[in-house]
């Protein structure tokens, strides 16, 4: 079920009415069934691998708590924690790797025997990729962990437990949320409050606004080119690349600020998964802001294990390259993520590595860093290099990429910037300009972020007349001026792919 379709539209109202007229005791219960429906609405079957790693790392928290609580050495405790870690991340990564990245490790180990001269015919299995599996995966082994660090204690309800794993507004696309936030919120049921649900129903139609009227649009241009990309050469990738980069901008936070408004309403507080981020000035500083759940996942269950930078710059560098290059992983099986997490990890080795070297020429030029021109020219620099890495991400293949790379340093058409050619690559005139105005939109949206200025907060401080004003005008404006598929077909999230 997709939060931009009728279905939807339908089945949330009907969760929110009975789970707030529900008995306190049996609200848990409505949510774990609804998400449960809401995920088998695709796959009915695929929602037994949910349970199935809920299962795992229940039963983990309740092994390490037992040791714990046990009367062994502190050592043999510490022991058998670790083995059951282990195996819970065994049995979570093996059904990852099996259903998302088996084929693509056999294709790679038969071009590797083959370049060796050894012919080896591996099997493969056509198996559909089950939505949103690498999300709640590693959300409950983000539970596993925290048990065994003692962040938390081991959840002893099942299905609570379960709920959190499950929980609908989040389960396919994240935010990718700690057991410490959202488990811990699960505990106490909440009552409806009517300035709550306000919130979440703003946050919801700009979320609704950034996919539908915006995201959708933008990809009829991304499309048309990049299915044609030996046609429209030059400056039309250029173009499409840049877009892209907005594209998937507001097609995967659009997706986290429904969910975070869905669950403001139902009374639970998800976590914030982008911070403006194509308005910072280094690469660094973009990964901060870019997908947090994801970033901060990979920085406390991988960067700081490996070591962070507690081993000497080295190993850190070492350390930053592996995050990136699984990060790229986690995003699909593809030599072009792989390339993309490559390059991005690259950037920040670069970055950090060449510090000294900016530091000198700033000193050297009596350059002001907090200039407006100075930080001007480093959002530039820093939106070039992820939009570069972008191309890797949208295209079909590394050889596909480099084709358009290709083509976009050998520009030579820079005409079809003002001829009027670009309203032949599927958006008119009239669309053209109106994506030009949202994007608009979305910047001052972002610049009011970053300049702590909370618009929803401005809008619900005004008279009731004027709110109700604003309510109705966004919802009329999506949906005169969002974009459907054939039949009014609801589009898909980019990330539900991953």
């Amino acid at each position: 079920m997709l939060f931009n379709s009728l279905s939807f539209l339908i089945f949330f109202p009907v969760v929110v009415m009975l789970y707030f007229t529900l008995p306190k005791k049996l609200k848990n219960y409505w949510l774990l069934a609804a998400s449960y429906y809401f995920y088998m609405c695709w796959n009915a079957k695929y929602a037994l691998l949910i349970l199935f790693s809920t299962v795992v790392t229940y039963a983990s928290g309740l092994l390490m708590a037992r040791a714990e609580a046990g009367s062994m050495q502190p050592k043999q405790k510490q022991n058998r924690k670790k083995w059951v870690v282990a195996a819970s991340f065994v049995l979570n990564l093996a059904i990852l790797f099996f259903y998302k990245y088996f084929n693509f490790a056999m294709d790679g180990l038969q071009k590797v025997l083959g370049a060796a001269g050894i012919a080896l015919h591996m099997p493969t299995f056509d198996v559909l990729l089950p939505v949103g599996i690498s999300f709640y995966s590693f959300q409950a082994l983000s539970y596993t962990m925290d048990v065994y660090r003692g962040e938390i204690k081991a959840e002893k309800n099942f299905f609570q437990y379960a709920l959190f794993v499950s929980f609908f507004p989040q389960l396919v696309a994240g935010p990718i949320e700690r057991s410490k936030n959202l488990l811990e919120q699960l505990e106490e049921p909440k009552k409806f409050q009517f300035e709550r649900a306000r919130d979440g129903l703003l946050l919801m139609l700009w979320g609704f606004f950034l996919k539908i009227v915006l995201a959708d649009r933008i990809a009829i241009f991304v499309d048309t080119v990049y299915g044609q990309y030996t046609q429209f050469t030059g400056w039309y990738l250029t173009v499409a690349t840049v877009l892209f980069a907005f594209q998937i901008y507001c097609d995967f936070m659009g997706y986290s600020v429904i969910a975070m408004g869905a669950s403001q309403i139902l009374g639970i507080q998800l976590m914030e998964n982008f911070r403006a981020p194509y308005l910072n000035t280094s690469v660094a500083s973009f990964w901060r802001d870019w997908h947090i759940s994801l970033t901060s996942w990979f920085r406390d269950y991988l960067y700081i294990p490996l070591g962070g930078s507690r081993k000497g710059k080295l190993r850190k560098q070492l350390n930053k390259m592996i995050v990136f290059l699984v990060s790229g992983l986690w995003h699909g099986a593809q030599y072009s993520y792989v390339a993309w997490g490559l390059l991005n990890g690259l950037y920040q080795v670069a970055g950090e590595l060449l510090k000294p070297l900016r530091d000198r020429l700033v000193r050297l030029f009596g350059l002001n860093r907090n200039s407006l021109g100075h930080k001007l020219l480093c959002g530039l620099v820093t939106f070039a290099l992820i939009d570069l890495s972008w191309i890797f991400f949208r295209a079909e293949g590394i050889g596909e990429a480099l084709i358009i790379l290709k083509s976009i340093v050998k520009a030579d058409n820079p005409w079809v910037l003002v001829d009027g050619s670009l309203y032949g690559c599927g958006l008119d005139r009239a669309n053209f300009m109106l994506m030009l105005i949202c994007l608009a939109v979305l910047l001052f949206a972002d610049l009011c972020k970053r300049k702590g200025i909370k618009i929803r907060k401005v809008i619900t401080d005004q008279d009731a007349w004027v709110r109700w004003l604003v309510f109705a005008g966004a919802t009329l404006a999506i949906l005169l001026f969002g974009k459907y598929g054939p039949g009014y077909e609801a589009a898909n999230f980019i990330y539900f792919q991953f």
